[in-house]
C-alpha cells in the first residue's frame, strides 16, 4: 500500500516517536494531521524540528485525547490512525497514577470510540515493552505474559486489551505495535541514553546513574518509525500485538561504556539512590523476540546501537539547551 494521498492521523505527534513518524509520513506523501497536546503556550514539542518544508504540509491539531467529543472529530475523514499519545515517564506513575489512567487508558478508549464509530480502516495503537515486566524467557515473544511492575505499564495494559477487546467484540480493523526501548534524536531528557550522553558531552567529570545491571534491547528510532508503517499497511497484524526490537542485548553498564566510546571520554559511573526504581518494580531484562514482525509485516531493524548513539550525540550537540544534565528530572 502507498501512503501517497492517504488522509493520516498521528496521535502524541509532538512526542519523540510520533514526530519522527509523522515527518515520514509526511515524506511518503501522507495527508498528515498531527495531534499535539494543548497547552497555554501552544508548544508544538518536537515538530519544531522539522523541516519548514516539511512542517508547512502537516495540519497540526491541539488538543486532548481525553475529551471523547474532541477526538471523534480529529478521526474524521481518516484512513489510519497512529494512537501514540500517552503518559510515559515512569518514575512520574509512582506519584501520580491517576493520571496515567485518564490519559492511557481513557483516552485510549476515546479513541478506540471514534474509531469504531466512524468505521476508520485501521486503527495503529503503540504499546510498550514495559507490560512484559521482568523477562521469563531469554527473548520475549508476544505470547509472553503481561506484569505490570509500575502504574505506567498497568496503565498501559489496560489501554492494550482495550485495543484487543474492541477487534474481538466488534471486529474493528485494530492492531498494536509494541516497542522495545526506542531511542533516538529528540527523546525526553529523562531517558536513559540522553541522561548518559549529555552528561558525557556536558564535560562532567563522573557520570550519575540508577541501576547499572537491567538489560534492555534498544531500537533506533528510524526503525521503530518503520515498523508502525509496517504495521500499519499488514492486514495480518490486525488484532494482534506485534513486537518490534533488535533482539540485541545490553546492560546498562555496557550502553554507558559505548557512549563513552563514542564521545571519546572515560568517567567513573556513580549509582545513585534517587535514580533507581523501587525493587520489586526494576524490570531486570527486556529482549524482544522480532519473528513475527518480520512474518506478518516483513520489517527487520537496520541500525546498530552504537550508530544510533552516534546520532543522538550529534542532536545534543546541536540542541544542548534542551538538555540539563546537571539535574536529576523525573
Amino acid at each position: 500500500m502507498s501512503w501517497q494521498g492517504k488522509h493520516v492521523v498521528v496521535t502524541g505527534a509532538g512526542g519523540f516517536i510520533g514526530s519522527h513518524l509523522a515527518e515520514r509520513l509526511v515524506e511518503l506523501g501522507a495527508r498528515v494531521r498531527a495531534l499535539i497536546h494543548y497547552d497555554a503556550r501552544a508548544d508544538r514539542g518536537n515538530l519544531e524540528f522539522l523541516p519548514k518544508d516539511k512542517l508547512a504540509e502537516l495540519e497540526i491539531i491541539s488538543g486532548d485525547i481525553t475529551d471523547p467529543f474532541f477526538v471523534h472529530e480529529l478521526v474524521r475523514g481518516a484512513h489510519t490512525v497512529f494512537h501514540l499519545a500517552a503518559l510515559i515517564p515512569i518514575p512520574y506513575s509512582y506519584r501520580a497514577p491517576a493520571s496515567y489512567v485518564l490519559t492511557n487508558v481513557q483516552g485510549t478508549l476515546n479513541i478506540c470510540q471514534a474509531c469504531r464509530q466512524q468505521d476508520i480502516p485501521r486503527l495503529v495503537h503503540t504499546s510498550t515493552s514495559e507490560t512484559y515486566g521482568t523477562a521469563l524467557t531469554p527473548r520475549i515473544c508476544e505470547e509472553h505474559p503481561l506484569q505490570a511492575q509500575s502504574p505506567y505499564a498497568a496503565s498501559k495494559i489496560g489501554a492494550d486489551k482495550l485495543v484487543e477487546s474492541f477487534h474481538l467484540a466488534f471486529g474493528c480493523p485494530f492492531a498494536t505495535i509494541r516497542p522495545f526501548n526506542t531511542f533516538g534524536p529528540r527523546q525526553s531528557a529523562r531517558a536513559v541514553i540522553p541522561t548518559i550522553l549529555s552528561q558525557l558531552l556536558a564535560g562532567r567529570p563522573e557520570l550519575r546513574l540508577g541501576s547499572l545491571t537491567p538489560v534492555r534491547d534498544f531500537l533506533f528510532v528510524a526503525d521503530t518509525v518503520e515498523g508502525f508503517l509496517a504495521v500499519g499497511q499488514a492486514d495480518a497484524c490486525i488484532g494482534h500485538v506485534t513486537n518490534v526490537g533488535t533482539g540485541n542485548a545490553v546492560t546498562i553498564g555496557e550502553t554507558a561504556r559505548l557512549a563513552m566510546e563514542v564521545c571519546g571520554r572515560s568517567v567513573p559511573i556513580v549509582t545513585e539512590d534517587e535514580r533507581v526504581r523501587p525493587e520489586k518494580s526494576e524490570v531486570m531484562a527486556l529482549i524482544c523476540d522480532w519473528s513475527k514482525a518480520q512474518a506478518r509485516a516483513g520489517w527487520a531493524p537496520r541500525h546498530t546501537l552504537k550508530e544510533g548513539l552516534a546520532k543522538v550525540a550529534e542532536f545534543i550537540r546541536a540542541h544542548p539547551e534542551r538538555f540539563r544534565p546537571e539535574e536529576y528530572t523525573i
